[in-house]
């Protein structure tokens, strides 16, 4: 019998102390009524049904149903809640809750997406199904790679980065015991004295230790730095660009408007689903600050990848075919020769 179960009929014994004789109220569930509530699954695997589902069909799935609530990589739409990154950002101000950086249990993703999801429809996904968008989402999360396979015989070998911050509830144990000592009552000071104020007092130390940190910085970039000489740069002769064809870069504005969900280009650019485009062109794969690139692109960054005109083609003609692993989930540019070259164009132009 399941957690779940037992709860609840421990709470309907709770409910009627005094019920000695039957009310006449109701009927007894079914075995089959029973079953449709007791789908709960624990850390362990107990409740979880046999079957099994992988990354690449669970990025079909969650596209099709997850993606225009949760985002397309997990970041979140609007107001719902993202399901991808915050890793190492518990400590902050403002931190990230997400299946990655905060859940401890693989089985409470599986429990979720299975008793809720998707919005509007719960409880409408095949066991098949529920397993491939766990997969997709340990994917999303950097913990598996693209070819895992997630099924009810390894799934209790599955563990999420923050399960040991979760302790066991020990309160029983340790507080309520400590509560039932008799109290100090002895040795008492003769006068009691305030010696500061909440508004006064900053009672989140590690808040203490970063404005501290914030100012000696500060100070540190304020001293000014000894200036050295100019070093004499050998002359380069740079050869002239050819000038760009506005027909050309009008026509890519037009098909620029397919990435303009996941990317912005331009002098107020910032990251989106997708990193800011500025001088992607001829320039450095995976060179964003502060985008959180998929473990292929950043190996390709790593390697000296660089976006020149051809390399660029054949990556928005085929993004997963160029790049296997990669988190752009756009099938690619249709019209190969005809957009790629004026979205290109756009790219180079908005750039500047």
């Amino acid at each position: 019998m399941s957690r779940f179960l037992k709860l609840a009929l421990l709470a309907s014994a709770m409910a009627s102390p005094i019920a000695a004789e039957p009310l006449g109220l109701g009927r007894a569930a079914t075995p089959e009524e029973i079953a449709l509530w007791d789908i709960d699954v624990r850390p362990d695997g107990l409740g979880l049904p046999a079957g099994s589902g992988d990354v690449l069909t669970g990025d079909k799935i969650y596209t099709e149903k997850c993606s225009a609530c949760h985002g397309v990589f997990g970041e979140g739409t609007g107001r719902w809640p993202v399901l991808a990154g915050g890793q190492g950002s518990l400590s902050d101000a403002r931190p990230v809750k997400t299946i990655g950086s905060y859940w401890p249990y693989l089985s409470t993703v599986y429990d979720y997406v299975n008793r809720a999801m998707p919005f509007g429809n719960a409880q409408s996904l095949t066991d098949d199904e529920v397993y491939a968008i766990t997969a997709y989402l340990l994917y999303l999360n950097d913990e598996v790679d693209e070819d895992f396979v997630l099924s009810s015989d390894n799934f209790a070998e599955a563990r999420l980065p923050n399960e040991e911050a979760f302790k066991p509830d020990d309160r029983a144990e340790v507080e309520f015991a400590a509560f039932k000592e008799e109290p100090c009552m002895s040795d008492c000071k003769p006068s009691v004295e305030i010696t500061m104020r909440a508004a006064v007092l900053d009672v989140t130390p590690e808040e203490t230790a970063a404005k501290a940190a914030a100012k000696a910085e500060e100070a540190q970039a304020a001293e000014p730095t000894p200036e050295a000489p100019p070093a004499e740069a050998p002359a380069v002769e740079v050869a002239e660009a050819p000038a760009a064809d506005p027909a050309l870069i009008k026509a890519g504005e037009k098909v620029f408007r397919k990435c303009k969900s996941c990317h912005q280009i331009g002098a107020k650019a910032k990251n989106r689903v997708g990193p800011v485009l500025n001088g992607i062109v001829d320039g450095p794969a995976g060179a964003v600050d502060g985008f959180r690139y998929s473990k292929p692109m950043a190996a390709a960054a790593e390697a000296g990848l660089v976006w020149t005109e051809s390399e660029l083609s054949a990556f928005l003609a085929s993004p997963k075919g160029y790049m296997k692993g990669t988190k752009m989930s756009f099938p690619g540019v249709r019209k190969e020769e005809e957009d790629i070259d004026a979205l290109i164009a756009y790219l180079r132009d908005a750039s500047e």
